[in-house]
């Protein structure tokens, strides 16, 4: 599989790596690498934080929204000091989000999309990471457009692993809701079933799409990391609840901050994210966390533009018939980019 290098990796030089990193622990050396590479955390400012809580997600098994468990230390350094994880299963980082139990979160777009249709309280504020799902296939399933016709299980209906499903088939010409038949089996049972050939394909998220690679286990029909056009477009951005980022704006921009450094740490050292993964309980295996932070493109978030990214959604969710906005009115009512753009320009590297 194609590696991803880190544009920002190779602006850091041996020498300050070893400076930085000998006998140190995962978050020092986070603070010290994100220092070397220009992500240093800003001076002191006049604009106080209107509170020292925070409240993230931990959305288990999706070990691709790692930037946001690393970014514990910076959230300390930003001046948190109560910092909380609220657990969901599933990736369902929205629920949280959406009933003010969560503060500020990774979420995958597809399925923020759809909530921000509906009117739920909650902005998306940045792109975070390009990629990470895959698309797996029995061995007749070579394209999206093989689907038709054929099984396919999620999670749940209203899932991100059935949004995103459905914006794949909409991007070639197929309807989600008549050209397939979804069945609804969690995720173990499922890859049991491709492994019987008993369904036809199944869409995995980190680390589940390494494991079935190392198993090998169907083949893969789509990587969203190296396949156009998912790889030209964010998988996970972050989004705060709208209530919290109005009545906390100073504490919403630091919290970012401490996010994208974190982003920016995934991309730089690989090695230590994964470890810090493991050792840390959110994933059982450091292969297939190294794996996956290997191969996810960390290192986009400076390039791409989420704009562009909420928009291609939108259309495609708004072929499949699952959202009736207009990708003018997602954009309008459901994100806020003021924020990135400040620290787009303070983190510059």
């Amino acid at each position: 599989m194609k590696q991803f290098a880190s544009t920002n990796a190779d602006r850091l030089s041996r020498r300050d790596f070893l400076r930085v990193a000998g006998g140190l622990g995962i978050s020092s050396v986070g603070m010290a690498l994100l220092n070397a590479c220009g992500a240093r955390l800003a001076t002191p400012s006049t604009d106080e934080l209107e509170t020292t809580k925070i409240t993230l997600v931990k959305s288990l098994p999706s070990v691709c929204l790692a930037p946001q468990y690393l970014a514990e230390e910076l959230l300390r350094q930003e001046g948190f000091t109560e910092i909380q994880y609220v657990e969901t299963v599933g990736g369902a980082a929205e629920q949280p989000l959406i009933a003010g139990e969560a503060d500020i979160s990774l979420v995958f777009v597809a399925s923020s999309t759809t909530k921000v249709d509906v009117g739920e309280p909650i902005t998306i504020l940045a792109g975070v990471h390009v990629g990470c799902f895959e698309l797996f296939g029995v061995d007749q399933i070579t394209t999206i457009n093989d689907l038709k016709g054929k099984t396919i299980p999620v999670s749940a209906m209203g899932a991100s692993q059935h949004y995103f499903l459905a914006t794949m088939l909409a991007y070639v010409g197929l309807d989600p809701n008549k050209d397939v038949n979804w069945v609804v089996h969690p995720p173990a049972e499922a890859i049991q079933l491709l492994t019987e050939n008993k369904v036809d394909a199944f869409l995995a998220f980190p680390p589940t799409a390494q494991e079935l690679r190392a198993k090998h286990i169907g083949h893969v029909v789509v990587n969203s990391m190296m396949d156009d056009p998912w790889s030209q477009y964010f998988c996970c951005m972050v989004a705060a609840n709208r209530n919290f980022m109005q009545q906390n704006p100073v504490a919403t921009r630091r919290a970012l901050r401490a996010i994208l450094k974190a982003t920016d740490l995934c991309a730089l050292e690989p090695e230590k994210a994964a470890r810090f993964m493991v050792d840390n309980g959110y994933t059982p295996n450091y292969d297939y966390a190294l794996e996956a932070m290997k191969n996810i493109p960390y290192n986009r978030w400076r390039e791409y533009e989420p704009e562009d990214t909420m928009r291609f959604y939108a259309l495609r969710l708004r072929e499949a018939g699952i959202i009736k906005s207009s990708p003018d009115e997602i954009i309008t009512k459901g994100t806020d980019w003021t924020f990135l753009n400040e620290l787009k320009v303070e983190l510059k590297a």
